[in-house]
């Protein structure tokens, strides 16, 4: 790191420290964020106190510090996230314009049955059923850029509805269960409060397939443009404009436009290698089983991949028109650069590695690490001008300042 970008981020962490409030708070937000963005493979609590006091007979008082500060110290999550992000996305937005918000969940592997929320549940991370928990992130994407801003834990019922874990893991009386969609509209709540720029919203089908939670997104004023099951029903619009009597599922449909040969190839990107392509069929819709007051005329645009034997994907978007089909798949696609940030949070700061077992320590530990990543994002947007940044998209480099 240069001198200039030493500047800035003592600057920064100045910003962070005036949210925090108390002096002995800042310090520690410094170590442990210093920690976060050191060299070390672990970055939980004790590595990092071991890390920043050579002293032996002094790490035990430093790790109790951070420990303190990680768990028992009362400082605002949201308050904190909200100066980090606030930050990054002035750096951001001064080239490109925010397109995308971004819902998606991820995997926090665990040993053991003791940390807050953690159960046998799927996780995509591992592709597959594991002990862990399971955290919902929301993202602020541009075009080249893309921002954690917020992040919940899900409490699975054994949690949230069990008064002997929720003493022991200090969750407070006002979280009660929650659905990772739920959790989705919580922080795109605080989003909207907090005055965010908006862009279109980006989910898979756990969060698009919830007919509350899409119209909770028009009610908010946001446009979206999430993935569905195959079993999702609509009705097609006629030449006029007019929904169609018949409902038919999404899965159905794509069927018969394949027959009439009704699908398009398009490439939205180049890879590392080859083109990123596969054929699309675009056709508007309402969606079947909602009120009719929330029957908006809908894109519905499906995705098949070369080799597979039915469609990938479903997605329902609220955009009127105006985009074309390519534009509509290059949006899309942006909900995959998801796990490049949640790959970056984990290998370089540690976003998993917290090894405690109370809910306010995991949500300290992540508000740290967003405060992180924030920085390091406004580092690289102001390092490389957009055009440099969009001809090296295809082949990015791990975040480092």
């Amino acid at each position: 790191m240069n001198a200039a970008a030493v500047q800035r981020l003592e600057r920064y962490f100045q910003q962070i420290g005036e949210v925090l409030g108390e002096e002995s708070r800042r310090g520690s937000f410094a170590l442990y964020a210093m920690g976060l963005l050191g060299d070390g493979e672990r970055k939980s609590v004790e590595p990092i106190a071991a890390r920043a006091c050579p002293n032996p007979e002094r790490m035990d008082a430093m790790h109790q510090r951070l420990l303190h500060f990680a768990v028992d110290s009362r400082w605002s999550d949201r308050d904190v996230r909200r100066e980090a992000s606030r930050y990054a996305l002035e750096a951001m937005t001064r080239r490109e314009s925010v397109e995308a918000w971004i819902v998606d969940d991820t995997g926090f592997l665990k040993q053991g049955k003791h940390s807050v929320g953690v159960q046998r549940q799927y996780t995509g991370s591992a592709g597959k059923v594991a002990n862990c928990q399971i955290g919902v992130s929301l993202s602020v994407a541009t075009r080249t850029e893309h921002l954690p801003v917020d992040f919940e834990l899900y409490l699975p019922d054994c949690w949230a509805n069990d008064e002997a874990r929720r003493r022991e893991a200090r969750i407070p009386a006002e979280v009660a269960f929650q659905t990772k969609p739920q959790l989705a509209l919580r922080m795109i709540e605080r989003a909207v409060e907090d005055g965010v720029t908006p862009g279109v919203l980006l989910a898979d089908s756990a969060y698009g397939n919830s007919s509350g939670f899409r119209a909770r997104l028009r009610a908010l004023g946001l446009h979206y443009a999430v993935a569905v099951s195959a079993q999702t029903t609509v009705r097609l619009l006629d030449a006029k404009g007019r929904p169609r009597k018949d409902a038919r599922s999404v899965s159905d449909l794509a069927w018969r436009i394949h027959e009439r040969g009704g699908f398009r190839r398009c490439t939205w990107r180049q890879g590392t290698q080859d083109a990123l392509s596969a054929r699309f069929a675009l056709r508007r819709v309402v969606a079947a089983g909602v009120p009719q007051r929330e029957q908006e005329p809908l894109a519905l645009l499906i995705e098949w991949r070369d080799g597979e034997p039915e469609p990938a994907n479903y997605f329902l978007i609220s955009l009127p028109h105006g985009r074309t089909k390519r534009q509509l798949i290059r949006l899309v696609m942006q909900r995959w650069r998801t796990e490049r940030v949640y790959e970056d949070l984990k290998g370089e700061l540690g976003l998993d590695h917290y090894e405690g077992r109370r809910f306010p320590g995991w949500h300290h530990h992540v508000s740290v690490a967003l405060c992180c990543y924030a920085f390091l994002v406004a580092e690289r947007t102001r390092r490389f001008p957009p055009s440099a940044r969009r001809a090296a998209e295809s082949h990015a480099q791990p975040l480092s300042a």
